[in-house]
Parts: structure tokens; C-alpha cells; sequence
């Protein structure tokens, strides 16, 4: 019977062991992929404001610094909780680098997608109809028949393909992680907008064209923001090994 008991306590203690195992792995899915919604919905929100509430003398200055200022503040305030990644292309390009595990990848990618349908959904709560609709709810809705959609995709590429360099480089690798990276991704963004926003109108996150595509029901070109963005993260990921960078840190909680 001593013994029956002894086995007894053994399974329990087996078994409470097993149950905290169980929550903290939970909690480490869980934490991170709220801050992937979190930093996203505001991300996308603040931008498709800036947007369908932009000042026309202003041009395509207020939208470029509205958008990289909101995702500077957003990787300076999540970077420690799930690595401030908020694009697809990123989550991808990180992943194939090994800065993260493949398990949180697809948790990731629609914990950014919801979250651009939360931020279009709430820019829409938040601006008048007129605007709203002559916006397209900040869908990306410069691509028109006859336009060069050519030009359009590969802008995407090569501007997703830069910034996404700026964020392995400056986030992900060992040899060249800089503490100014949330400043550096925002400044790239900007850069990027001021340069190729009448040419493609400057996606490079497939979740800011998403959300307003789903809110505005809006889906003219729309895959153009996901080949592009997508292509240019992947070469992106190709590119910095070139320059002998193959040291990378695993830039997001793990499962493990």
C-alpha cells in the first residue's frame, strides 16, 4: 500500500508538472500573438487615418510620417514581447533566417491579419463616410486598368526588400543589431512612402492592405500587395547572407 501510494504521488506530481508545462507554453503562444494584434490594429489604424483624413496640400508627406512614426512606436513598445514583426513578409523572412521557430509562424501571420481588420475597422468607426468612402477606407485603390502594374510590383518588391534588410540586419542579427532599430524601420518607411507612393502606393505589409480590403470590401489589385511584399521579404532573406551575416538570434519567444 506504501508503495501504491508512493506511485500515486509520483503520477500527481507528473501530472501537475505536465498541466504547468501545458500553460506556460500557452501563455508563450499567447503573449506574443497578442502583441502581434495589439501592435498591428494600431499600426494599420493610425495609418489608414492619416490616410482617409489627409490634408491634399499635405501630399504624401503626412502619410509617410504617420506611418513610419506609428511603426517605430510600435516596435519600440512590443520588440520585447514578440519582436515587433506586424508583416507577414517579416514573420517569413525572419523564420527562414532562424530567428524564430516555424510553430509561430502561422499564429503570427493571422495574428497580423486580424489585426489590420481590427485598425481598418476602427479608422473606419473613426472618420466621417464622405471621407471614408472617398478613400476607400485607405485601400490601396491607385491601381487602376491601365496603370503600370509592373512598375507597381516591383516597386513593392524592391522597398519590401529594403526594409525588411533593415529589420534582419538591425534586429535579427547578431554582428549588426543595433539598439536604433525601431527608429531605423520607421525612417525606412518613410523614406519608402515619399519615394514610391505614386507608383504603387507604398504597401509593403500585406496586413495594412488586408484590413482596409476587408472593411471597404475594396479588392481592385489587391494581390499585388501580397506578391510584392512577399517576394521582396524572401529576397531580402537571400541577400544578407551574401555579406557574410549568417549569425542570427532567435528574435522571438519559442514554444520551447
Amino acid at each position: 500500500s506504501q508503495t501504491c501510494q508512493q506511485m500515486h504521488e509520483i503520477f500527481t506530481v507528473a501530472s501537475s508538472c505536465d498541466e504547468q508545462t501545458g500553460l506556460i507554453r500557452k501563455r508563450k503562444l499567447f503573449q506574443p500573438c497578442l502583441a502581434e494584434v495589439v501592435g498591428t490594429t494600431f499600426f494599420v489604424f493610425i495609418g489608414c487615418v492619416s490616410v482617409i483624413e489627409n490634408v491634399e496640400s499635405a501630399g504624401r508627406l503626412q502619410p509617410a510620417l504617420v506611418h513610419g512614426l506609428a511603426v517605430a512606436v510600435m516596435v519600440a513598445c512590443m520588440a520585447e514581447i514578440s519582436g515587433s514583426h506586424f508583416n507577414p513578409p517579416f514573420t517569413l523572412a525572419i523564420y527562414l533566417c532562424g530567428g524564430m521557430e516555424m510553430n509561430m509562424v502561422a499564429p503570427y501571420i493571422a495574428s497580423q491579419l486580424v489585426g489590420g481588420v481590427l485598425g481598418a475597422a476602427m479608422a473606419k468607426m473613426m472618420t466621417s463616410r464622405e471621407n471614408f468612402a472617398k478613400a476607400h477606407g485607405a485601400a490601396f485603390a491607385l491601381l487602376q486598368p491601365g496603370s503600370e502594374i509592373g512598375g507597381a510590383v516591383f516597386g513593392e518588391v524592391a522597398m519590401t526588400c529594403l526594409v525588411t534588410m533593415v529589420v534582419l540586419l538591425g534586429a535579427v542579427n547578431t554582428k549588426t543589431r543595433s539598439p536604433l532599430v525601431p527608429f531605423m524601420v520607421g525612417c525606412t518607411v518613410v523614406i519608402n512612402i515619399l519615394a514610391g507612393g505614386d507608383v504603387s502606393g507604398t504597401c509593403l505589409n500585406p496586413a495594412r492592405a488586408f484590413g482596409p480590403a476587408i472593411v471597404s470590401n475594396y479588392w481592385g489589385y489587391h494581390w499585388v500587395y501580397w506578391v510584392g511584399p512577399t517576394t521582396g521579404g524572401l529576397i531580402a532573406n537571400s541577400n544578407v547572407p551574401v555579406f557574410g551575416l549568417n549569425s542570427y538570434s532567435n528574435s522571438t519567444v519559442t514554444l520551447q
